[in-house]
């Protein structure tokens, strides 16, 4: 195949969102992968600005990807220790190469490393695009243990907003509840570096435990780590909705 069907103006899919479409990743970590060199078409390693328009061969790494011809879309309990990188040489495991799930998919939206919980897995980047749009305030909700007993100015401080000085940014106003006297739940409508470690930190706690049970209307419920369910029907279509899709 030649290269008539790849340019760098006009109409076309730019090649970050084509990886995207393919399930490969979201357009920033294909942007990265681009930045990378990890990228080729035709046997060329690809540019930012590389619209496709036709028929061609992409590989990431090596390996072709193709547009999925299935949108597939699951709840999956990401256990602790799982990274959610696409390629890490330092991470002893990816979530992408721990779900076994017939058809490739990637996360939308991280969990660090050191927490457990949901995650939404998809080959449909435009659910992932649409997700990760910060200006959206989608809701996620945790359940977290700290180091010591949970006060009410501790509470009533983390639901007003805490500035956190390593990022420069004040957190916004979020809902706070207490669970038991080392618990609390948490709904954030944003998705800062290792936000809650953060404002616990600075408010004095430390986090033991942190556990993501809720994205949008998506629940954990019954999953075990490292298991994961289909989501579809009803459930599904309300996720699109809220996604504006």
């Amino acid at each position: 195949m030649g290269t008539n069907n790849v340019n760098k103006t006009g109409s076309g899919t730019r090649i970050n969102k084509y990886l995207a479409s393919c399930g490969v990743c979201s357009r920033r970590d294909a942007d990265k992968l681009i930045e990378a060199g990890a990228v080729t078409i035709n046997g060329k390693i690809a540019g930012f600005g590389d619209v496709i328009t036709g028929k061609v061969r992409v590989c990431v790494n090596g390996k072709a990807v193709v547009p999925a011809d299935k949108k597939v879309v699951l709840a999956y309990y990401k256990p602790v220790g799982i990274t959610c990188t696409e390629k890490d040489a330092h991470a002893e495991k990816i979530v992408t190469n721990e779900i076994k799930y017939p058809v490739r998919v990637t996360y939308a939206g991280r969990l660090d490393r050191e927490s457990e919980g949901l995650l939404i897995m998809t080959n449909d980047g435009d659910l992932i695009h649409a997700m990760m749009q910060g200006a959206a305030q989608h809701e996620k909700e945790y359940v977290v243990k700290v180091n010591k007993e949970i006060s009410d100015d501790f509470l009533n401080r983390m639901s007003l907003g805490v500035f956190l000085p390593e990022l420069g940014k004040t957190t916004r106003e979020c809902e706070v509840s207490r669970i038991g006297k080392y618990t609390f739940r948490i709904v954030l409508t944003q998705g800062l570096n290792r936000q809650i470690r953060r404002m616990c930190k600075e408010l004095g706690y430390r986090v033991e435990t942190l556990k993501r049970v809720r994205v949008l209307n998506i629940e954990l419920e019954k999953l075990h780590p490292g298991q994961y369910r289909e989501i579809s029907g009803e459930e599904l279509t309300k996720l699109y909705a809220i996604c504006g899709m």
